[in-house]
């Protein structure tokens, strides 16, 4: 059990270092990934590409060509004999299929009995799931044909094509980014648009929570007094916010038949950089009527954390210790303790057990 706490406490050592593997990571909108095009991603700090056949196989592949070297994004898709898709380099059209093997080598001849199946290059599993695209980071030398459970569901997808769909590349490790965007005590000081709250209308707050899967959930509460942006849902909104591993944030909000999720996906590109895509979905006449001002309002809402991020790595270039102070904190020692037991159940070969236990966390905002 975590205990709460009485006085500021340290953050582990291993915070704002390395990445989780053998999960889910979010990779990108399923219509993003248009057929018959291939595109160069970076994660965590892999060269990966991501691309659909023109039949609508999905392919993730390393980036490399194992020959010269040359980024297989910039080749194109062809077919095989048998009709399978590959992806020919654009140096010397080398071939590899949706597996990672080496289909083809056009320069040998044909007394050169070598074997180009032998050569391959690492396969990155994806997934499509509610419009989604996720990419499955095993740890180096893991067989990616290994059974994997399967990405996450949200609820709340109502209304059809996402309303807003808004991306912007944090600064910061993932860790950092993922406690800026969860810290509930931040909100008075970083955003302060008349939309969103009154000044000086902070106060005293008490959520209850509990532990779900890979992650934790604020359980449905009618949203605080002071946070303006909800009255214009009208009615009377419940608002359920849940977290999970890697980096997934999703806030469900019912007004009576109508419903809008928010998912906050986390992307870690390299050590220093994070990918933030905001997606919303609703049924809810609002973001029709007013969809420009929210775009805007949602652009300027993720910069403010953008710029706040900046401001925190002149601090962090020092590498100060750090401390977090009780129960406005304690999400991010959770995700603390979520990232040290996920590690060491995959390194012991071992169900995950859930770190965080039921508590009502109170804080000011």
């Amino acid at each position: 059990m975590l205990a709460p706490m009485a006085r500021g406490e340290p953050i582990g050592s291993g915070f704002g270092k390395g990445f989780l593997t053998d999960i889910w990571y979010f990779a990108a909108l399923a219509r993003d990934l248009k057929p018959g095009r291939l595109a160069r991603h970076e994660i965590l700090g892999e060269p990966i590409l991501l691309g659909r056949a023109p039949d609508g196989e999905l392919f993730g592949l390393r980036d490399i060509c194992p020959h010269r070297a040359a980024p297989l994004s910039a080749g194109r898709f062809t077919r095989e004999p048998d009709g399978r898709a590959s992806v020919e380099c654009p140096y010397h059209g080398w071939r590899f299929g949706a597996d990672g093997r080496c289909a083809a080598i056009p320069s040998l001849v044909s007394d050169q009995a070598f074997e180009a199946s032998r050569i391959g290059v690492r396969r990155y599993p994806l997934a499509e799931s509610q419009g989604l695209v996720f990419i499955w980071m095993g740890a180096e030398g893991r067989d990616a044909s290994a059974p994997r459970p399967p990405p996450p569901l949200f609820p709340g997808m109502v209304g059809g094509a996402p309303k807003l769909v808004e991306r912007q590349v944090f600064a910061a490790h993932i860790d950092h980014a993922v406690v800026g965007l969860m810290d509930p005590a931040h909100g008075p000081f970083v955003h302060r648009q008349w939309w969103w709250r009154a000044a000086g209308s902070a106060h005293e707050k008490a959520k209850a929570f509990a532990p779900s899967e890979a992650g934790f959930v604020m359980r449905r509460h009618a949203p605080s007094s002071n946070s303006r942006a909800y009255a214009f849902l009208g009615g009377a909104p419940a608002t359920e916010i849940t977290f999970r591993l890697p980096g997934l944030r999703w806030e469900h909000v019912q007004v009576g038949a109508r419903q809008v999720l928010s998912l906050t996906c986390l992307t870690p590109l390299n050590e220093n950089a994070t990918q933030i895509t905001q997606i919303l979905w609703s049924d809810h006449p609002i973001f029709t009527l007013a969809g420009p001002f929210i775009r805007l309002a949602a652009r300027r809402f993720l910069k403010q954390d953008g710029d706040m991020v900046n401001l925190q790595n002149q601090g962090l270039k020092y590498d100060p210790g750090l401390i977090w102070v009780d129960d406005a904190d304690r999400q991010a020692r959770w995700y603390q303790a979520l990232k040290r037991e996920w590690a060491a159940s995959a390194k012991e070969g071992r169900g995950f057990v859930n770190p965080v236990e039921a508590a009502t966390l109170r804080w000011t905002s």
